[in-house]
């Protein structure tokens, strides 16, 4: 789903999105396809959603967005150290 129809279907809301194709280009991702996991009222909630999916799925590209936004590119982060293992 392109970010338009999902602005469309879900007016004014935060969603849980996962990346279905998505690209990199000067440490920018632009997400293609998405697929919306779920909405929510408040951003406390999406979070906490996102948290839960993803510990259960961490390999998921998951984004957490609001629906107001005009488009989703998101900047590269790369972390460096040690995870722990809970």
């Amino acid at each position: 789903m392109k970010w338009g129809e999902i602005t469309e279907l879900h007016p004014s809301r935060f969603v849980l999105v996962e990346a279905i194709k998505a690209s990199s280009s000067n440490r920018m991702r632009q997400l293609e396809d998405m697929a919306v996991i779920q909405d929510y009222d408040n951003p406390q909630e999406a979070w906490s959603g996102y948290k839960k999916l993803h510990k259960l799925h961490p390999n998921r590209e998951l984004y957490v967005f609001h629906t107001s936004r005009n488009d989703v590119e998101v900047v590269e982060e790369f972390f460096s150290g040690v995870r722990q293992q809970i």
